[in-house]
């Protein structure tokens, strides 16, 4: 018994430590970009010490793409959160448009996920990253609602890549001063136009 207590506990450091690290890193990340932000830095934020970032992650470069990983699940859990099962697939397609955009708001972001994830990771990681989560959304509304719809001019799939990139496009227009409300509209308009067609 006590050696489980004990497990859990170490378990719980471990963890919050962790935490700690991503917390640090992506908020320095976020406001300075990768290249400018050391291991250091991102020790002393979290209060740890280096030896203990280097226990729970390799690299800079993998802390990095940690972070990323969890703003990546967090965009698709907001867009999920706004789509539950029972929703009609058209519905929930024009919901989540408009929860990508507003999850994609949260400071350092798109930043993160648009701009520097890219250039560090390369745009091979971050497309598959993407289709875990956001993109993966996208299909999969895409999919119910053409199926809905009886429609299937074109595949589902194509059609994510072609409007993940005008989200993804949308997203760092908004983070740079555009109204989000004009490209709601407009993302909402081009899903009604793709499932018309």
């Amino acid at each position: 018994m006590q050696k489980k207590k004990e497990y859990r506990s170490n378990q719980e450091r471990s963890d919050k430590t962790r935490d700690a690290l991503l917390s640090a890193a992506r908020t320095l990340f976020a406001n300075k970009g990768y290249a400018e932000t050391s291991t250091p830095e991102i020790a002393a934020a979290a209060t740890i010490t280096r030896g203990a970032l280097y226990h729970h992650f390799k690299d800079k470069r993998e802390l990095f793409r940690a972070v990323l990983e969890r703003e990546a699940h967090a965009v698709a859990d907001e867009i999920e959160a706004v789509t539950p099962s029972g929703l009609p697939a058209r519905q929930a397609l024009i919901a989540g448009s408009e929860a990508y955009l507003d999850a994609m708001t949260v400071p350092g972001r798109t930043r993160l996920l648009l701009i520097e994830g890219p250039v560090v990771l390369g745009r091979a990681e971050m497309i598959a990253l993407d289709e875990a989560n956001a993109a993966r959304t996208l299909y999969e509304g895409l999919e119910a609602a053409m199926t809905d719809s009886g429609r299937m001019d074109f595949r589902p799939s194509v059609l994510a890549i072609l409007l993940s990139a005008a989200f993804d496009r949308a997203a760092e227009a908004i983070e740079n001063g555009a109204d989000p409300a004009e490209f709601k509209s407009a993302m909402a308009g081009i899903i009604e136009r793709v499932l018309r067609s």
